[in-house]
């Protein structure tokens, strides 16, 4: 699947949770390039990058990097302060944290 910004676009009216027994303690919101917004919800071992109606899992990555990295198969997630960072290589989308998403 090619990252782009495809996977973004979906009509806003479409906005999934994740189920409460994922036990997500932080969420938080993301605004991507084109005003795509994402949102991402967390604990210590994985977390949920949601997009309107796609929500794709992913698991925590030990590394010595101080950022938040967490991975599936497909997609790399870092989370650096205000950025988060989707990469798809050789694809990467940068999205800054926002309050109002």
């Amino acid at each position: 699947m090619v990252l782009g910004l495809a996977f973004l676009a979906v009509p806003p009216r479409l906005v999934m949770t994740s189920p409460w027994w994922e036990n997500y303690d932080t969420k938080e919101h993301f605004l991507c390039p084109e005003n795509r917004k994402v949102d991402l919800e967390r604990n210590a071992a994985q977390a949920a990058l949601i997009s309107g109606n796609s929500r794709t899992t992913l698991f925590r990555e030990a590394s010595e990097d101080p950022a938040l990295i967490f991975r599936n198969d497909e997609l790399r997630v870092i989370l650096r302060g205000d950025e988060l960072i989707l990469e798809r290589l050789p694809q990467k989308i940068t999205c800054l944290r926002s309050e109002e998403v």
